[in-house]
Parts: structure tokens; sequence; C-alpha cells
């Protein structure tokens, strides 16, 4: 660094601010610039309710889930007024706390009922919704036992998304994949995801593609990935060493309809080496809100004829058509009030 730039930094003037208020007022001012609220509800244990005021959308510094990385997290997707799949989202997210040795401040009832509450107050119709479980805050040590309970904080974000039916470009990422007991693990741990996409934006690629230390196809960095074979079959890599996507499970169970219709051969879960997935007829990502992702180009190589496959968005079809108006046990109406 030169030494100018030490001298000015020497120089700069740190603000103190006097009071709360103070501080508030700063916060105000800055979500005030912004012409649509993102976050429209968050909801905190810390706080113990529901939040609309966007500045006070915060969590402790000392929470361990911040500096220690000890938290998990899951997903759902607000559309058309409902929440899809969120049940199945819970059970994975609690799954993922028992592996992290996170116990819930509140029983799984309780965790749903204040999802719906907070994703009804926000008034987002179309969206997603975040939530984390969190060793909760108390100090800056590595050990949780002197944090006085767990915490549990979730937010609403307002964002549009719809089928995708536009190919992209991915890269087989050089970054060390998890081992399975952190990816089995949806934790907040995702420095390695983060990296992986990195490196594929860096050569031009929309996302990188995992393949695991026995050569076998893993998963992108946070969707699953699917194929459809030369004759017809529908594989996705066993769930064994990578998050299971409550997507990708949803895809298995919705796809034997295209065998029923003469489309599809077959609907499977296996191992694929490198060579046999890049000699794949289609390939998609998999995942929430997408909920297929076409893969038209894999290290500069054509996937098939390089074009979005008819399989491929047969199979959109159907998991949209299931987010839309699928069966009630997945989609929660959500009660606004008008």
């Amino acid at each position: 660094m030169a030494s100018s730039e030490v001298e000015n930094g020497s120089e700069f003037k740190v603000h103190v601010f006097s009071s709360s208020s103070e501080l508030l007022e700063s916060l105000h001012e800055k979500w005030g610039s912004v012409k649509k609220q993102p976050y429209p509800a968050m909801y905190s244990s810390v706080y113990g309710g529901i939040i609309l005021d966007p500045a006070m959308m915060v969590i402790p510094v000392d929470d361990h889930m911040v500096h220690r990385g000890h938290g998990v997290f899951d997903t759902a997707i607000i559309l058309d007024g409902h929440l899809y799949q969120l049940d199945d989202h819970l059970d994975r997210f609690l799954r993922s706390a028992s592996k992290a040795r996170i116990a819930s401040p509140f029983p799984c009832s309780t965790l749903r009922s204040i999802l719906i509450q907070m994703a009804t107050a926000s008034k987002c119709k179309k969206g997603t919704l975040r939530y984390w479980l969190s060793a909760g805050p108390g100090n800056f040590l590595l050990s949780p036992a002197g944090c006085p309970t767990s915490a549990f904080y979730a937010v609403v974000i307002d964002e549009d998304f719809s089928q995708c039916r536009e190919g992209v470009k991915v890269i087989t990422s050089t970054i060390p994949m998890k081992s399975a007991l952190f990816a089995t693990m949806k934790n907040v741990n995702y420095l390695p995801n983060v990296l992986s996409v990195m490196e594929a934006e860096d050569q031009g690629a929309f996302a990188s593609i995992w393949i695991d230390e026995k050569g076998y196809v893993a998963e992108g960095p946070n969707v699953n990935v699917a194929f459809i074979s030369q004759d017809k079959e529908l594989i996705l890599p066993y769930f064994d060493n990578i998050l299971s996507g409550c997507t990708a499970l949803r895809l298995l169970q919705l796809a034997p309809k295209l065998i029923e219709q003469g489309r599809l051969k077959s609907v499977k879960t296996g191992n694929l080496t490198l060579v046999e997935a890049k000699g794949a007829a289609e390939m998609m990502y998999v995942g929430s809100t997408l909920p297929i992702l076409p893969i038209v180009m894999w290290d500069e190589q054509p996937i098939g004829d390089g074009k979005v496959g008819e399989l491929t968005m047969a199979l959109s079809d159907l998991l949209w058509d299931d987010m839309v108006a699928g069966p009630s046990t997945l989609r929660i109406p959500l009660p606004y009030e008008e």
C-alpha cells in the first residue's frame, strides 16, 4: 500500500453514534432511498416477533451463526399467495439442525405457524421464504455451551421468478466439494459454493458442476442436476453424498407421468461418470425457484444438439403445474387480510 494511502487512511474520521435513535435515523435514511423494499417481513426469536421495518432486520454480531458458521437454513417458495412444499423443507431443516447439533427453540408445529404468519404479514404473493436455526448469540467462543438458547430467524424475499426456457453454460468446478456430512446438511457454510459460482462466472458460464472423489457427477453449487440419457432415461445422481433437494425428490415423483405418455423410458437415481454425463441427450439444473434450468453446454462441449431439450421442458411443465395447482398437501394458502 502506498504511503499516501496510509496517510489518507490515518486521517479518516470514524463517526461515533451518540444514541440508538441517531443510529436508527441513519438506517432509515439508507432504506428510505430504496424504491421497493425487497424484504417485506422478518421474524427473530431474539426480538420475539415479526419485524416490518427493514432498518431493524438485524441479528446479533455475537450469534454463533455469524462468527462460527454454526447454523442451518432452508427455504420455501411463495407463489400465487401459497407456500409450496413448506412441510418437506421444514422436515429437511430439522434434520440438518440435528446433524449440526442445534436444538430448535420451538417444536416443528410452532416453526411452521411462525413462517405462515410471517409470510402472511409480508403481504408478498410471489417470492421466497428463507429461515435459519442458529446456535444462538452469547459470546465469541467456538463452543455454543455458553449461549443461553438457540435462535430462529426468517425473512420473506419479494422476488419475481418464472419457468426458465433459455439454456445456460456450465463448467466442471475445480473447487473441492464438501464432505458427505456437510453436503447432506443444509448449513450456512457456503464458501465452497460461492467460490464455485465465481469460478464459473470468471469463465463466462452460469454455474458449475461438482464431480466427487470417485469421479461421479454430484451436484451444482445450490441445485441438483439431472440428465436425460440417449435411451430417454431420466437420471439423477444418488443423494448419499449430496443434498437431497426437495424439488428433485418431487421431480422423481412426477416424472413417471412421462413414462405413461411413452415419452420417457424410465426414472431413476444412479452414478454417472463425467464422460457418461457429457454424453447425455439433455441436462438440467433442478431447484426451487427454477424449477428446471436447461443446460446446453458443459466445458464448452454441447449437451446433445446444444439446444433446450423437449423432455427438459416437459419436466419443467410438470413441476411448474405442481407449484401452481398441485395437491393441497403441498400448497398452503396464506390468509392475507384485505
